[in-house]
């Protein structure tokens, strides 16, 4: 479970090299919406609660992620959501 808990956000990084890297002039066609409600994860919460490293973890690197992909779209496509 830790191993999919780290490498399953890290499934993200692909994208964040293409938004920050190789083609931000595409930042236009990612969906802001989309990336901002998984930014409202309550499973790091729901693992803090129960103790569950794992779930932390995983969820945290996850919101790292997705605050990144929000962050590189207002950067390369302004603020026209």
């Amino acid at each position: 479970m830790m191993a999919m808990g780290i490498l399953g956000p890290l499934a993200t990084a692909p994208q964040l090299d293409k938004l920050y890297f190789t083609h931000p002039q595409h930042a236009g066609g990612l969906s802001l919406s989309v990336w901002v409600s998984v930014l409202a994860s309550l499973w790091i919460i729901y693992g803090l609660v129960h103790k569950a490293p794992p779930i932390c973890l995983g969820n945290v690197i996850g919101f790292v992620m997705d605050v990144a992909m929000v962050v590189g779209i207002l950067i390369h496509a302004g603020l026209t959501y």
